[in-house]
C-alpha cells in the first residue's frame, strides 16, 4: 500500500430536503446557483438535483419512500446536511488506506451507480460526518 494518499476533491455537499421544489426555491432562485442535473435515483429511493457552486456540487435529496435510509434520516434529524462527498482517483486504494487506519466502512465493496463507483464511511469514524467517496467513470 503506497503512503501516498490518493487526490482528493469535493464533489458534493448533500443537503436532505422534504420537498426538492422548496429546496430549489432558495438555492436555486435566491441564492441563483444553477441546476445542473435532476434525476430520480431507484436503487437509493430517492430524488435529487445537483446545484452548481464553482468546481464542487451541492446535492439536494428528497426521499421518494417512506421506508426509505433517507426518509429514515429526515424522520430522525430533519432537514440539513447529509453528507460530504470526496472524488478519488482510486477508491480501491481509498478504502484499503482507510482500512488501515482503522475508519469504518459501510460497504465493504464499492457500489456503483451510472458508473460512479462510491463508498460511504461511518461518522464515527470522521468525527460526526457521514462521508462518501466517489470515484468516477475513466
Amino acid at each position: 500500500m503506497s503512503d501516498t494518499p490518493s487526490q482528493f476533491r469535493i464533489n458534493h455537499v448533500a443537503i436532505v430536503v422534504p420537498d426538492i421544489d422548496a429546496g430549489l426555491a432558495f438555492w436555486r432562485d435566491a441564492l441563483g446557483l444553477p441546476v445542473g442535473e435532476r434525476k430520480r435515483v431507484a436503487q437509493e429511493a430517492v430524488d435529487i438535483a445537483f446545484l452548481e457552486a464553482g468546481e464542487a456540487h451541492l446535492e439536494l435529496v428528497q426521499p421518494i419512500s417512506e421506508d426509505s435510509g433517507i426518509a429514515q434520516y429526515l424522520a430522525k434529524k430533519g432537514a440539513g446536511m447529509h453528507h460530504l462527498c470526496l472524488e478519488v482517483d482510486d477508491i480501491e486504494a481509498a478504502m484499503q488506506r482507510l482500512r488501515a487506519h482503522g475508519a469504518q466502512l459501510l460497504n465493504d465493496t464499492p457500489k456503483e451507480r451510472d458508473g460512479i463507483r462510491y463508498v460511504f464511511v461511518h461518522p464515527r469514524s470522521t468525527g460526526g460526518v457521514l462521508l462518501e467517496l466517489y470515484e468516477l467513470p475513466r
